[in-house]
């Protein structure tokens, strides 16, 4: 049976990916949107959720691509008007947003998938095999991008719940809480936060293991780097393999090899594939991990007062 589902939010991420993966998905019948500046295509158009319920459109999902902070409320509804859920990164502003829409879900018997796109690249799936039962000496990210290219006229990023720098970083997060073989904890941090704006602009993290294991493991994240953006982890193990994502783990490379190569569409055709395989087998799919990571890190970050980003 096809899968009725609708995308509420059509910022970038939702216009780059998602309507076009679900809408050629052979699962999924696009049947709706909730916009209240766009459309897409012939595709039926709510302005707001509350005209989307209130139509009674025949539904079975929705995908919420909308800022974080106002994520919860509407998820919370779509819960309550029947509808499964798939949660773009980040699921919602806070730990407690996503445990408590967890137990909602749960008492109505409505499927969760939070949908970290980066951690579905095949890439990442072999940087995880190849890692496991490996002893990790030493792992550095490198999120670096310019906030004026990749973000612009987002206000929202910069405001409490916006996730600042964190909001790309978040990705690297994802990515290696998947591969690492064993956890990792928050260290330290340090935020770089302009003057005038909520949310840091530059973050220094050094993380930790929980098991003791005496391993460098760090991640720079800043949105100051003109040009080509890096999106990086480079991985070193006791035993000699090395490892490099790059392309927001679309690209590894083994001991300098490129091994594989993949695209930022492929993560999407795998998440709208996995998504279909919840919804027919009755089962969510959540990982809180990479939000407990961000987090951690404004919980244990020194802030340090940056120039004003104007």
């Amino acid at each position: 049976m096809t899968i009725q589902i609708c995308v509420v939010g059509l910022g970038k991420i939702a216009q780059d990916q998602h309507l076009p993966v679900a809408a050629k998905n052979a699962d999924f019948n696009l049947a709706a949107v909730v916009s209240s500046r766009g459309s897409y295509g012939n595709v039926k158009t709510f302005k707001t959720f509350s005209d989307l319920v209130a139509s009674g459109i025949k539904l079975d999902a929705v995908t919420l691509c909308m800022p974080p902070k106002p994520r919860f409320d509407i998820a919370h509804r779509a819960i309550d008007a029947g509808f499964h859920l798939l949660l773009e990164r980040p699921p919602t502003s806070t730990i407690g947003e996503l445990e408590a829409l967890l137990a909602h879900a749960a008492a109505h018997k409505r499927i969760v998938f939070t949908a970290w796109h980066s951690q579905h690249n095949a890439a990442v799936d072999e940087a995880k095999r190849l890692l496991a039962g490996l002893t990790v000496r030493r792992l550095h990210v490198s999120w670096k991008e310019d906030v004026r290219y990749w973000h612009p006229g987002q206000e929202w990023i910069w405001e409490p719940g916006g996730f600042g720098v964190f909001d790309p970083g978040i990705n690297a997060f994802s990515i290696i809480s998947k591969i690492m073989p064993v956890p990792i904890l928050v260290a330290d941090a340090r935020l770089m936060i302009p003057s005038n704006k909520a949310t840091p602009i530059a973050a220094s993290i050094r993380f930790k293991s929980p098991i003791g294991i005496d391993a460098d493991l760090t991640a720079e994240l800043d949105w100051q780097q003109t040009g080509e953006p890096s999106w990086d982890i480079d991985v070193e193990t006791n035993e000699g393999t090395t490892l490099q994502l790059s392309n927001g783990g679309t690209q590894l490379r083994v001991n300098g090899e490129v091994t594989l190569a993949g695209s930022s569409s492929q993560e999407y055709e795998r998440i709208y594939a996995h998504f279909a395989e919840l919804l027919n087998s009755g089962k969510s799919d959540v990982d809180s991990t990479p939000l407990q990571l961000v987090s951690d890190c404004f919980m244990l970050g020194r802030r340090v007062d940056a120039d004003p980003f104007v």
